[in-house]
């Protein structure tokens, strides 16, 4: 069996977080070329004032390219949020969806903000027909970011490699986009998106902690596996009898 390693992959691995501390301590690793945030992991990390978290981040994180998602339904406040946010930061990618909560296109937007030179990061792409009608959209002068969810694309039963190939060959046209495998579930997702000619992968923290993983020898880690189990029924004093 081959020895993986994480520095013979093409792709671009981000960290998906919102924990501070987190952000700096992978911002120490070589292999980390990026950061994601959203509303979700916001809240579940406590945040209480989004800007100033934000603004925190940035101040510490100044090359590695970061996202920070709007976070409006209306599409004027949206824009007018994703314009706001564009300021922050030369390293700053603005999250937009592609679609609002009543079902909206969010076109119209990306392509006034895009028009402007503000970098995107569209999320919430499930289909390729979405992704069709974004790039439409996108002025290709403006880097820009398609996140495509492979996670929860497997997650509805779809086969999330064949629908990020197509992702991948829609956007060859479009040397500013990058198309970005989103809502990481274990490690080997890393090596499907690879495979499918991804340009990033968006790796949760605690995901991105079992990288160490990566190529181990199968025989080593099930003998890991098995003192794990029984070091943690002695732990416990299970008894049969």
């Amino acid at each position: 069996m081959v020895k993986l390693k994480i520095k013979d992959f093409n792709i671009k691995i981000f960290a998906d977080g919102a924990d501070a501390q987190g952000i700096y301590d992978l911002n120490k690793k070589d292999y980390v070329k990026g950061f994601t945030t959203n509303p979700s992991l916001m809240k579940k990390a406590g945040i209480k004032n989004y800007k100033a978290f934000a603004l925190e981040v940035l101040n510490k994180i100044k090359n590695k390219p970061i996202s920070f998602e709007i976070f409006a339904d209306n599409l004027d406040e949206m824009q007018n949020q994703a314009e706001e946010i564009s300021k922050w930061g030369e390293n700053v990618y603005v999250k937009i969806p592609v679609t609002n909560t009543k079902k909206i296109s969010t076109n119209e937007i990306i392509q006034n903000l895009s028009s402007k030179g503000i970098k995107l990061n569209i999320t919430a792409i499930f289909t390729n027909e979405q992704l069709k009608e974004t790039l439409k959209n996108i002025n290709k002068n403006t880097p820009t970011i398609l996140s495509v969810f492979a996670g929860r694309i497997a997650d509805a039963g779809y086969d999330a490699e064949e629908v990020l190939k197509e992702s991948v060959n829609l956007a060859k046209g479009y040397s500013n986009c990058e198309i970005l495998w989103a809502s990481t579930r274990e490690i080997y997702n890393i090596i499907q998106a690879e495979h499918c000619g991804c340009h990033i992968i968006t790796v949760p923290n605690g995901i991105l902690n079992k990288i160490e993983n990566l190529g181990k020898d199968l025989n080593q880690f099930s003998l890991e596996t098995v003192i794990d189990f029984y070091r943690d029924a002695k732990e416990a004093k299970f008894k049969i009898s």
